[in-house]
């Protein structure tokens, strides 16, 4: 079935209503773009480098990814992901020499892989020592509130105590002298707070509650990011995604009413987030936010720790026992930067309710700055797609807060040094390349229906000298009846330059025409 032609306006309207535009169709073919082919399979990656961690890290990172024969990436990832949360708001880094620009190392993670890759284990692992800093926190605070409870009873009896012997005073004598302190309830002591590390699920408030007695900051963690995001997506969920997105940053405060305690504040929100994701569903979520759902809002940008590492590789069984030095090692890391006194490690802080900072040594400025000039060029070039744009924009965070984490992990003090800094520009090498893997699969979709639509020019459904998109998705064709993922898959035509967007004047007010490059035969589009 052919679509109903395209009725473009006369010669003599077009002379008329815009006599500067040039129509394609008058172009000679020697001024077409060559096209490019459409995209296929996935993009390849950087394989992750152990030299990329932290020296006391690097060893268990081996040993566990060697046992359960997965890729280190998702050890990795998670590992540091929690030490970044870990830190939180007791330290920040201002990548700049002189300027306030400051940034905080809570970070979001997400590793990608088919089911059966042993992603859940693999993030269990590398979580393994702050569910120990969780345990002993729990451990310390039932004893705690033991003792709280048992002052609490002491006090209040003591108070009993008093106010029967003064009302036993004033029975005898109306005109006695009293405390009048014996008969005021006392005040208990504040209940000690139950110190967290981690949520899974919250409701606003009760996050909020938890901040405000955790205020250095929590780590989320989910198991499958993609479903949990898509819940976030709907309108009842719209004040928790946003209150997520606020704690990206860790800066910014928010305000809410609780029933029962009032008006509440979080001084500063501060998150990390950590999880995995299929492939299917993950290239699902990115489709829906690069056609401008409610999905595109930024948030999957966040995530600046996003690998889909290869899954090949020859299997072999390995059934030893852990390397326990190298585990006691990377716990004592955790140890270490759960008790941080950034202070005593040569961090400034310049008021009492900000978090103290550090920033680059001269020889690690010098790279940084480096890298950001030809970062920053890179992303104005106009080469990039613009949800890939958005997520490697994130990086000004991203590779600063490595750099800080990196850091500290090793156990340095002062300004944070070259080799810290280095690390961290090639973790953004490493990571740049798997953001265009994810992002490309999202973008493989666009090309399947962009491959359906120049079958049907082949076929001559669709006539080359021009079509609109309602000639596309109206005839109902398999595969070209969605509006948005047709208008997807001519954008992904025109960008590659099998077709030529034009505005076609008429009447009222233009319409879009899409023009085919005549250097593009059927046959040839057609096996792109």
């Amino acid at each position: 079935m052919k679509a109903p032609p395209f009725e473009p306006a006369s010669p003599a309207e077009r002379a008329a209503l815009a006599p500067a535009i040039g129509d394609p169709r008058t172009w000679p073919a020697a001024s077409w773009p060559d096209p490019q082919p459409l995209p296929e399979g996935l993009a390849p990656v950087a394989p992750f480098d152990h030299a990329m961690l932290p020296d006391r890290l690097r060893p268990w990172v081996q040993d566990v990814a060697e046992r359960m024969q997965c890729p280190p990436d998702f050890v990795a990832v998670p590992m540091v992901a929690a030490l970044g949360s870990l830190i939180g708001r007791r330290c920040a880094i201002r990548p700049q020499a002189f300027s306030d620009w400051q940034e905080l190392p809570n970070l979001w993670g997400c590793i990608v892989g088919r089911p059966g890759m042993m992603k859940s284990p693999a993030m269990m692992a590398a979580l393994a020592p702050v569910v120990r800093l969780e345990a002993r926190a729990l451990e310390e605070w039932t004893a705690a509130q033991g003792q709280w409870r048992a002052e609490s009873e002491i006090a209040k009896a003591r108070a009993e105590a008093r106010k029967g012997e003064a009302t036993k005073a004033l029975r005898k004598n109306p005109d006695a002298l009293v405390d009048v302190a014996s008969f005021l309830t006392p005040e208990a002591d504040e209940a000690p707070t139950l110190r967290r590390y981690t949520v899974a699920s919250a409701t606003v408030e009760a996050l909020a509650e938890k901040l405000i007695e955790n205020p250095r900051g929590l780590l989320v963690v989910r198991d499958e990011l993609p479903g949990w995001l898509a819940g976030l997506d709907r309108e009842d969920a719209a004040e928790l995604r946003a209150f997520l997105m606020t704690g990206w940053n860790g800066k910014d405060g928010w305000t809410f009413d609780r029933i029962g305690r009032g008006h509440r504040r979080v001084p500063a929100v501060c998150l990390g987030v950590v999880g995995g994701a299929q492939p299917g569903p993950l290239g699902e979520y990115l489709r829906a936010a690069m056609r401008g759902g409610a999905s595109d809002d930024g948030m999957l940008a966040r995530f600046g720790l996003l690998v889909w590492p290869e899954a090949g590789g020859k299997w072999k069984n390995i059934d030893r026992i852990p390397d326990g030095p190298a585990k006691q090692a990377a716990f004592t890391v955790f140890d270490e930067l759960d008790a941080l006194d950034a202070i005593a490690r040569g961090a400034t802080q310049e008021s009492e309710d900000a978090p103290p900072f550090l920033r680059f040594d001269p020889e690690a400025l010098e790279a940084f700055t480096d890298w950001r000039c030809s970062f920053e060029a890179g992303l104005r070039s106009g080469d990039l797609f613009p949800a890939l744009e958005s997520h490697l924009a994130k990086y000004r965070k991203l590779v600063p807060a490595l750099a800080l984490v990196f850091h500290l992990a090793d156990g340095h003090g002062g300004p944070v040094g070259f080799p810290s800094t280095l690390r961290a520009l090639h973790w953004a090498v490493y990571l740049e390349s798997h953001a265009r893997r994810c992002y490309g699969v999202a973008q493989a979709g666009e090309a399947d229906t962009a491959r359906r639509i120049l079958e049907r020019i082949a076929k001559g459904d669709l006539p080359r000298e021009g079509f609109g998109t309602r000639d596309v998705w109206r005839p109902g064709w398999s595969g070209l009846a969605d509006q948005k993922q047709v208008a997807a898959g001519l954008d992904l035509l025109a960008e590659l330059g099998h077709l030529e967007a034009w505005q076609e004047p008429t009447r009222t007010k233009p319409r879009t025409l899409y023009i085919v490059n005549p250097k593009s035969s059927p046959p040839a589009m057609a096996r792109h």
